[in-house]
């Protein structure tokens, strides 16, 4: 039995809620079981150096905890003069999940900035971070295309992630904090809507796994994400 009681493909509770930042393009407060993601869109009329002139627009992530996001207080990074190797991994990763699935030359040449704030973290902040920024950027795609800037909300694809792991030797997902600090291996998929990967990053913790708990922890995987671009879609229709 898993600490929080739940079944091995059992995910926590899980909301997607649009619109949660007033002035941003598009905004979506991610919150999967105690863990809450505030990810906001902000539409940008410029590209990096090496885009402009190219007819394509970029889609990028920043990504930062709040001091109290965890249970005990850890200083701004700003106030410490540099980010983590751990924030720098997280915000590329979200940046390459997005762009996965945004044509970039259907929007002109415009920078799309999602800023991931984690305002509490209990496991998972990445992948609710991911999941919760493509809301945020559909509306604010969407935007473009209400305001007549765009033909069509240039998205081919749903993306959506969650985390796996091996817990006393059973393949669990959406880990929390309790599960995931005693986890024998962990593993975060990100799949897009029909069912691709994107990534997949998977550590073994304690002990190497094999390739059947691999693949079980896949399958975990695609079902959860299967119910969360479910989510997604009801909360970009209900925007």
């Amino acid at each position: 039995m898993r600490p929080s009681g739940r079944s091995p493909e059992e995910m926590r509770a899980i909301r997607l809620e649009p619109g949660a930042a007033k002035y941003a393009e598009g905004s979506c407060l991610a919150t999967f079981g105690e863990t809450r993601v505030l990810c906001a869109a902000t539409i940008e009329e410029r590209v990096p150096p090496f885009l402009r002139n190219s007819g394509r627009g970029w889609v990028t992530a920043e990504y930062g905890m709040l001091p109290r996001a965890t249970h005990e207080r850890t200083d701004r990074e700003a106030a410490r003069g540099r980010q983590s190797g751990r924030t720098h991994e997280i915000q590329r990763l979200i940046g390459r999940s997005l762009r996965a699935v945004t044509d970039l030359t259907g929007f002109g040449e415009r920078q799309i900035r999602l800023d991931c704030d984690v305002l509490q973290a209990d496991g998972g902040t990445r992948t609710a971070a991911i999941t919760g920024s493509y809301v945020a950027l559909h509306l604010a795609l969407r935007r473009l295309v209400k305001d007549g800037a765009i033909a069509q909300v240039p998205l081919h694809d749903h993306v959506a992630a969650i985390s796996c792991g091996l817990v006393d030797g059973a393949p669990v997902v959406d880990l929390d904090y309790a599960e995931d600090s005693n986890a024998e291996a962990d593993a975060n998929f990100v799949l897009t809507g029909r069912g691709r990967i994107v990534e997949v990053q998977a550590t073994a913790e304690k002990a190497a796994f094999s390739q059947a708990q691999l693949l079980e922890m896949l399958r975990l995987a695609k079902a959860a994400i299967g119910a969360l671009v479910a989510l997604q879609f009801k909360a970009i229709e209900g925007a």
